[in-house]
């Protein structure tokens, strides 16, 4: 597939995009907000579109021209208000997803939050930052757009993200129970949990939760 990685200036679009660009089935795209962040990509010899979350669907359309998949690692970040929350981790990804089904993309992958389908959480402050229930609520209604648009998606739902080395083992389910767990998982697991999505069929119409563990991240995505 030719993947475009909205957000690949981002901690965990960073990791997948570089990924990808040694993957053998996959080429990849980084969708990138400025002139620097697309010059560095292609530096690296990686190809870059613009992708500007708070612009119009026509002009995400085009950036998706001859891409099969995209990937939703974009958001507005835990120092910005519920106003920019909105507009990006909620608009923006709707926006996203119905440029993709105008310009014909078949596959998209949405990060998402642990527990962004269940209500009783939302009020949860999970990273301590000040993120409160308008975050999880934007998360929700990106992800219930997603499943209602008719493409090819997969939902990954991680826990707290943590900046450690990957160990290519998670555990990924529809609901995780929670009880006596350490609730984190390493953004570079998250992106090999996106790789895994985009090998196997078997994630697509998926929405799951994703936390460290003890499986195998093939064998996790192959078992959902």
């Amino acid at each position: 597939m030719n993947v475009l990685v909205i957000g690949a200036n981002g901690q965990i679009g960073r990791l997948l995009t570089r990924k990808l660009k040694d993957h053998a089935a996959h080429d990849v795209l980084a969708g990138v907000r400025k002139e620097e962040q697309k010059q560095a990509y292609e530096n690296e010899g990686i190809k870059s579109r613009f992708i500007d979350l708070e612009g119009s669907i026509e002009d995400m359309e085009k950036a998706m021209e001859g891409v099969t998949a995209v990937v939703f690692a974009a958001g507005s970040g835990g120092h910005t208000g519920a106003d920019k929350t909105m507009m990006v981790d909620l608009d923006g990804a709707v926006k996203s997803i119905e440029a993709a089904k105008n310009a014909g993309v078949k596959r998209y992958v949405m990060v998402s939050a642990i527990n962004a389908d269940d209500r009783e959480y939302w009020s949860y402050n999970m990273e301590g930052n000040g993120i409160g229930g308008y975050y999880f609520a934007a998360k929700y209604y990106a992800d219930v757009w997603l499943e209602n648009s008719g493409l090819d998606y997969t939902i990954i739902r991680p826990t707290l993200l943590v900046n450690e080395p990957g160990i290519g083992k998670v555990e990924a389910t529809a609901h995780l129970r929670q009880e006596g767990k350490k609730l984190e998982i390493p953004r570079e697991d998250v992106a090999n949990l996106i790789v895994a999505s985009l090998d196997h069929d078997n994630a697509i119409g998926k929405s799951f939760d994703a936390n460290q563990g003890g499986i195998d991240v093939d064998e996790a995505v192959k078992n959902l």
